[in-house]
C-alpha cells in the first residue's frame, strides 16, 4: 500500500503509531538541524519532520524537494511541541523515518493555495494543477454531495433515472445546435441535445412514469458568467401529474438540499406570476434579498409639467434607494452612464434627493412644480434621505429591465446582495409565445410542447400573444435555477401550436414525427422540470460563476485552453467525413 492513513485524519489518539502518508508537497521549512514540510493531499495537510542529528542522509534528501513533488513518507506520529489550532492536523507531525519520491515537479506555473498569484487564463490552461486548491475542490465535492443527494430524494420518490442519448436529430427552435457529421451516413448530421426534452416526453408515453437524469446538456450560445457551451441539468419528468404536483415535490427536495447543504430551512415559497413579477421588479427572476420595488409614475409625471421625455413616454417608473439623498453629482454621473451603457441601453436617468433638511432637488427641477415633487413623495413613500431614480421609454417592459439593472446595481453598491441569504420562489403563469424581433414571429417562450392554460385555449385563434403557458420557474436570489411546464399531450393541440409558430404539417413532421405519431398512443397527461445543476451548486457555494463548480470548463469564447479546443482537423478526417471547409471572409 502507498499509504496507510490520509493527510488528513491523524489526531493526538494516533501518536506513537507507525504510519506511511503520500501526497504532494506543499511547502518546506528548513530551522536549524530540523527540515519540515507539509504534505498534502484530498483530506487535508500534515506536518513532516526531519532531524539532521538523527539521520543527516535523510534530511539532505528532504531539503532536496520541491514543491508540488509527489512523494511518500514513512514515520511516528508525534505530538507538536507548538500546535497549530487552523489546522485540524494542527496536533501532531510525523517523525520520519522514511522517504520516498514518487515524481519530481516542475515549479508550478502559479502557488497551489487559496489565495493564489494565479489569473484565470493561466489557470484554466492549467486546470489539473488548480483543481489541486483546497477552494476549488471543495466546489467539486460540494457538486458530488449535491447530486447523491438528489438521486437518493428522487429515487425515494419512485423516479428512475434513464440514460437519453447525446447523437440525437437536430430541431432548431430555440438555442443553436451544436452539430455532429455522421461518417456512415454522409452529408448527414446528428445534434447534440439542448435538452433530453423529447425523449423524456417520449418516457412517460413509455409508461415510465416517473424519470430523473443528471442530464448533459448543450447550447451554441454566446456566453457569459452563468452560461458554459455545455451544462449539467437535474432533468425530471412525470405522468399524470399537474403544476401542483411538480412545484410541491421540487420545492421539497430544494428545502432538502438547503437544510443538508447549507443548514438553511426554506420557508413555504412565495407564488408570482411573470405579469406581477415584470410589474413590481422588470425582471422574470427577481431578487428578493432587497426591497426597491418599482414604482410607476405615469399619473404623477406624465402631463402634469413641461418635460417632453416623460410627456411622450409609454412608461415612468422609480425606484426609491434609502438612505442616499447624500450621493454626490459624481456619483449621479456614474450611474447615469451605467443606465446609458449598450448593455442596458436606457437614454438618460433622472433623480430625485429627498434631503434630510426637508429640502428636495432634482434633475429636472425647471420642468415641475414643488407641487408634483410632494406628490411624487407621497407616491413612492420616500423619507427624507431617500434618493428616487426614474426610467422612462416608449416600450414599457423594454424600460422595467433597464430599471431591473439599475436597481439590482444599487443593491451591490449598497452590499444588499449577501450570498449567504437566500430567497426563493416560483414564478408562474409565463406568456406561451413571445415576439422574435430577429425572426419576425412568435415564438415559443419555453418550448413548442408547453401546454397552453386551458381558460385561454380559445385565444389562440384570435390573440396568441395573450395566451397563458401552464408554466413555473424556480428562481433563488435573483438566478433562475429551474423551470418547466405542464406539457401537451394532445395530437390536434400540439399540431395547433406548430401551426401558431410557423411550421407546415411537413416541417413539424420532418423534425418531430417522432413525438407526433408517439402522441396516437395513448399518450398520459405528462409534466416536468428541470434545475441547473451547476447553477444550484454556484448559489450553495457563494460563487459568482458556475464555471468555479465545473471540473474542466470552457472560457468565454468557448475555448477549452488547456485541451486548445475547439481545432482543426486533420485533412484525412475531412475526407472520411466527406466534407469540405469554405470559410466566409469578414
Amino acid at each position: 500500500m502507498y499509504r496507510t492513513k490520509t493527510c488528513g485524519e491523524l489526531r493526538l489518539t494516533d501518536v506513537g503509531s507507525e504510519v506511511t502518508l503520500a501526497g504532494w508537497v506543499q511547502r518546506t521549512r528548513k530551522m536549524g538541524g530540523m527540515t519540515f514540510v507539509d504534505l498534502r493531499d484530498r483530506y487535508g495537510i500534515t506536518q513532516l519532520v526531519f532531524d539532521e542529528s538523527k539521520d543527516a542522509a535523510l534530511c539532505e534528501q528532504a531539503n532536496k524537494l520541491g514543491r508540488e513533488w509527489c512523494i511518500q513518507a514513512t514515520g511516528k506520529v508525534s505530538e507538536r511541541q507548538s500546535k497549530n489550532g487552523k489546522m485540524p492536523t494542527g496536533d501532531i507531525e510525523i517523525l520520519v523515518d522514511k522517504l520516498n519520491v514518487l515524481s519530481e515537479s516542475q515549479t508550478p506555473p502559479f502557488t497551489i493555495e487559496d489565495q493564489t498569484d494565479g489569473g484565470d487564463d493561466i489557470r484554466m490552461k492549467y486546470r489539473y494543477l488548480d483543481l489541486r486548491r483546497n477552494c476549488v475542490r471543495k466546489n467539486l465535492e460540494l457538486r458530488h454531495r449535491m447530486t447523491i443527494l438528489i438521486r437518493n430524494f428522487l429515487d425515494n420518490l419512485n423516479f428512475i433515472e434513464v440514460e437519453t442519448p447525446i447523437l440525437i436529430g437536430s430541431t432548431p427552435e430555440g438555442a443553436r445546435d451544436f452539430v455532429v457529421p455522421s461518417r456512415m451516413n454522409p452529408g448527414q448530421f446528428y445534434a447534440l441535445p439542448q435538452s433530453p426534452q423529447t425523449l423524456k416526453q417520449l418516457l412517460m408515453v413509455s409508461g415510465f412514469d416517473r424519470y430523473f437524469q443528471i442530464a448533459k446538456c448543450f447550447r451554441d450560445e454566446d456566453l457569459r458568467a452563468d452560461r458554459q457551451p455545455e451544462f449539467t441539468q437535474i432533468d425530471c419528468e412525470m405522468s399524470f401529474a399537474d403544476q401542483e404536483d411538480v412545484l410541491n415535490i421540487f420545492e421539497d427536495l430544494a428545502r432538502h438540499l438547503f437544510k443538508e447543504v447549507r443548514g438553511v430551512e426554506l420557508p413555504k415559497l412565495e407564488r408570482m406570476t411573470w405579469h406581477e413579477a415584470m410589474r413590481r421588479f422588470g425582471s422574470d427572476k427577481p431578487d428578493l434579498r432587497f426591497g426597491m420595488e418599482f414604482v410607476e409614475l405615469m399619473d404623477v409625471l406624465k402631463g402634469t409639467g413641461t418635460f417632453p421625455v416623460f410627456d411622450e413616454a409609454e412608461y415612468i417608473g422609480g425606484i426609491v434607494v434609502p438612505g442616499c439623498a447624500d450621493y454626490t453629482r459624481k456619483q449621479l454621473d456614474q450611474l447615469t452612464d451605467f443606465v446609458k451603457r449598450p448593455q442596458v441601453g436606457a437614454k438618460g436617468l433622472v433623480y430625485v434627493k429627498f434631503n434630510t433638511d426637508g429640502t428636495v432637488k432634482t434633475s429636472i427641477d425647471k420642468f415641475y412644480t414643488p407641487e408634483v415633487w410632494a406628490k411624487l413623495k407621497e407616491k413612492t413613500q420616500a423619507k427624507d434621505g431617500d434618493l428616487v431614480l426614474i426610467l422612462s421609454g416608449d416600450k414599457p417592459n423594454k424600460t422595467r429591465t433597464q430599471l431591473c439593472t439599475l436597481r439590482l446595481e444599487m443593491g451591490d453598491r449598497l452590499g444588499l446582495r449577501d450570498k449567504d441569504t437566500f430567497k426563493c420562489l416560483w414564478i408562474v403563469d409565463f406568456p406561451l409565445f413571445e415576439w422574435s424581433d430577429e425572426e419576425q414571429r412568435l415564438m415559443a417562450t419555453h418550448h413548442p410542447f408547453t401546454l397552453p392554460n386551458p381558460d385561454d385555449i380559445p385565444l389562440l385563434d384570435t390573440a396568441p400573444e395573450k395566451v397563458r403557458a401552464v408554466a413555473y420557474d424556480f428562481v433563488c436570489n435573483g438566478i433562475e435555477v429551474g423551470g418547466g411546464s405542464l406539457r401537451i399531450h394532445d395530437g390536434k393541440l400540439q399540431e395547433k401550436m406548430f401551426q401558431i409558430l410557423g411550421f407546415t404539417p411537413e416541417r413539424a413532421m420532418a423534425q418531430f414525427g417522432f413525438l407526433i405519431n408517439a402522441f396516437k398512443y395513448g399518450a398520459p397527461p405528462h409534466a416536468g422540470l428541470a434545475f441547473g445543476l451547476d447553477r444550484f451548486v454556484s448559489i450553495m457555494a457563494g460563487l459568482d460563476s458556475i464555471r468555479d463548480c465545473i471540473a474542466f470548463p470552457k472560457n468565454n469564447s468557448g475555448r477549452d485552453v488547456m485541451l486548445d479546443a475547439p481545432g482543426e482537423l486533420d485533412p484525412k478526417q475531412l475526407e472520411e467525413l466527406q466534407l469540405k471547409i469554405d470559410l466566409h471572409q469578414e
